[in-house]
């Protein structure tokens, strides 16, 4: 299940910009994070459709019934995409909980903090602080991992349709063959006259 949503933010200038932000609600990994004057709905699709050739694409993907968001195309594109959507209930933020607590850490840990001299300088700060919260901020509610950390885990896990182990490690070790299948035996010569009882 993903998620997405809007921000808006301004530059020193006073200058507004909205921030289209994706997460999977499951590893709390931000998937992307758009920033612009004004998002279209062609936009939105374009880095939601670069996410999912990056990560695969979700079972549904939850959000308001925001104007990009109910658009006819983006609709149209994700059912052609077998991807439903899940629209919460209109003045229901909390029914979008992962999604407005990303956002609160963002605001608090970035867009509080920083002055945006221009919309360029605020896209590479906001790409810099999505690495981060990714690959270096732990989470309590992933077992003190990051984001990455616990994505990883998942997709390394051997159940539910996850993909296998890297078998790189195993090669190394002198594993071969299919995965599950067992390593062959080793063919050994003994020599028959070791421990043979003598002959009377």
């Amino acid at each position: 299940m993903w998620s997405w949503d809007f921000v808006e933010d301004q530059t020193e200038n006073g200058t507004r910009f909205r921030v289209l932000t994706l997460i999977d609600e499951y590893t709390r990994r931000c998937l992307a994070m758009h920033a612009g004057w004004s998002i279209r709905a062609v936009d939105v699709i374009t880095v939601v459709e670069a996410a999912m050739e990056r990560y695969g694409k979700p079972g549904h993907i939850r959000s308001d019934n925001g104007p990009e968001f109910i658009a006819y195309a983006i609709g149209d594109w994700l059912k052609a995409g077998a991807v439903g959507t899940i629209y919460i209930t209109p003045g229901s933020p909390w029914e979008n909980a992962y999604i407005e607590s990303f956002h609160d850490k963002l605001r608090d840990e970035c867009l509080n903090r920083e002055l945006f001299g221009s919309l360029r300088e605020a896209q590479v700060i906001l790409e810099q602080w999505r690495l981060e919260y990714n690959e270096a901020r732990p989470h309590s509610s992933l077992g003190y991992q990051t984001p990455t950390e616990y994505a990883l885990g998942e997709t390394n896990r051997v159940d539910g349709g996850c993909a296998p182990p890297n078998p790189a490690p195993l090669a190394a070790a002198g594993v071969r063959g299919e995965q599950g299948a067992p390593a062959p035996l080793r063919q050994t010569t003994t020599n028959q006259h070791i421990n043979k009882p003598a002959e009377l």
